[in-house]
């Protein structure tokens, strides 16, 4: 491929969840922060105790919830901080993403996501969950939700590498493969050239505050990472899927 190939997918050369949502809801589609208190089976004791070690959800829980108030109390401090950072946004939806969302006795589930949908400016859910915490009777409800709503069903696959854990870089930093700006932007062009044009992407990176960051220090911020990735994959004349090969199940 040369620089002058044309990407099917527009200057940014990957399917984008936020211009996929602009074109189906007529504009972007934002998502407020909401805790409701719920635990996970590697929390509570079914499973173990203490979380996974990769699970650090203060690292993405935003610093205007307060986790004891009413779930429409947060949304109403989520809304005051988004319509801020982005104007004109019309729509939006509750992000249960600390935890496991759909974990836990039906009816409180229930209860919790219809107070978030009883909000006049909620239009939708984001949940998010592991692939053990999904009875059918939580998909059936889910489903018969999404005929009327934008609902999203986060199942977390995380890393089950222990090397680059902070115990070990702490350990021994040389033992630990930290990967440099440029590095990453490579690997993800690398990924996303081999990945199914038909998947959407609605992140391509994620930060967390500085307190409780380790490595890599970086001098990148998130907000420069996907204009950075566009302009590799423009020079390399590539897109997503360009070199994506259909009978590989890990791609799909």
């Amino acid at each position: 491929m040369t620089p002058e190939a044309i990407s099917p997918f527009g200057e940014r050369r990957y399917h984008a969840w936020n211009e996929h949502v602009k074109t189906r809801y007529g504009g972007r589609v934002q998502k407020v922060s909401v805790v409701a208190g719920f635990t996970c089976p590697n929390r509570d004791g079914l499973v173990g105790t203490g979380g996974c070690t990769f699970c650090n959800n203060a690292s993405f829980t935003p610093g205007y919830l307060n986790r004891r108030q009413p779930i429409a109390e947060q949304i109403a401090a989520g809304l005051d901080f988004l319509q801020w950072r982005y104007p004109g946004t019309q729509r939006y939806i509750a992000y249960f993403q600390s935890y496991s969302n759909t974990y836990g006795e039906f009816e409180r589930l229930r209860a919790c996501y219809e107070e978030a949908l009883a909000h006049p400016q909620i239009s939708g859910l984001a949940t998010g969950t592991r692939p053990d915490c999904l009875p059918d009777k939580v998909l059936d409800y889910l489903a018969a939700l999404a005929r009327e709503h934008i609902i999203e069903l986060e199942i977390g696959v995380e890393s089950c590498n222990d090397v680059a854990l902070a115990r070990e870089l702490q350990r021994d930093p040389d033992a630990v493969l930290l990967l440099g700006e440029q590095d990453c932007t490579n690997l993800l062009a690398d990924f996303i050239e081999r990945l199914s044009p038909n998947i959407l992407l609605q992140r391509v990176g994620s930060e967390v505050p500085p307190a409780q960051k380790l490595a890599p220090l970086w001098n990148l911020r998130l907000s420069e990472l996907a204009p950075r990735l566009t302009a590799e994959l423009a020079r390399r004349g590539s897109w997503q899927g360009c070199r994506y090969r259909p009978g590989d199940p890990a791609l799909r």
